[in-house]
């Protein structure tokens, strides 16, 4: 990285790669300050949505040596798009967040719609997004994250063998949903962050009845945004309404299962979120 990033971002790395499926990937990895992995092992988190999350959450590795609440030691592992590929991310993370044929709400085209209207986005770029939407695969990113990227960092790193975890938003956080109920085994706990849980038809309510009782490996906490509730978006009001009956469907699981609601919006609570995660999950 250039002497400007490494000042805003510390003892972070960054590298590109493409995976198996032809498709390339930014990584940036932030070590906790003065790692040595010869002397202690730290395991990784991997956080998504890298060009939007990394300057807002890779920060957040100083809470190791907080004194008043202290995090256990990670690597962070922040996971997004490459070279041109970068500036499309909102609709590439589409492709790679979003399980196999997940429905499309109508509430999130009449959200994409809005955007047209009010000149957020272009017809042509609004167009690009939702086809994103129509041939999804969160089952191969999975499969690039755990079976690809993880060996690299297990081996560039030094990484402990154990104690990783994942963190997303929005739909990161459907693709943390999703990972935590395919009973994925790398991760010991998996952070979802306002998850875009959009339709009651979503493959998230398919993999519920699918669980039954079996142990689920993972701890999993779960935040939504008070204020997507008592707003007047659709889109937003639908995601915290299904990400609570996920969270009713699953309080049976007792402490496995957390959860907290932040006073935060969509676009404000990331950071948030991923503290959440932080506090709850791997607080010594």
């Amino acid at each position: 990285m250039s002497t400007m990033w490494h000042g805003c971002l510390a003892d972070t790395d960054y590298f590109e790669t493409r995976s198996s499926g032809g498709h390339d990937y930014g990584v940036w990895v932030t070590t906790p300050p003065g790692y040595d992995p010869a002397t202690t092992q730290a395991p990784a988190v991997y956080v998504l949505d890298g060009n939007w999350a990394v300057g807002m959450t890779a920060p957040l590795i100083v809470t190791q040596a907080d004194p008043m609440q202290r995090i256990q030691p990670y690597i962070q592992v922040s996971v997004g798009y490459a070279g041109e590929e970068a500036q499309h991310w909102d609709r590439l993370r589409n492709r790679d967040l979003v399980p196999p044929g997940e429905p499309i709400a109508k509430e999130l085209v009449d959200a994409v719609e809005m955007g047209v209207r009010m000149g957020a986005r272009t017809r042509e770029e609004s167009d690009a997004y939702l086809a994103e939407l129509r041939d999804t695969h969160a089952d191969a990113f999975l499969s690039f994250l755990t079976a690809e990227l993880h060996p690299r960092i297990e081996r560039d790193y030094g990484t402990a063998t154990s104690g990783h975890g994942l963190f997303g938003y929005s739909y990161g956080g459907l693709f943390s949903l999703y990972t935590w109920l395919t009973g994925n085994t790398l991760f010991e706990s998996i952070g979802a962050g306002s998850p875009g849980v959009a339709g009651e038809d979503s493959q998230v309510f398919a993999q519920l009845q699918e669980l039954d009782d079996r142990h689920q490996p993972a701890k999993l906490h779960v935040t939504i945004n008070e204020r997507e509730l008592l707003g007047d978006l659709a889109i937003y009001q639908n995601l915290t309404k299904n990400a609570a009956t996920v969270l009713h469907r699953l309080s049976s699981r007792g402490g496995a299962v957390t959860s907290a609601v932040l006073r935060e919006t969509h676009v404000t609570g990331l950071q948030a979120s991923f503290l959440s995660y932080l506090r709850t999950c791997r607080a010594r």
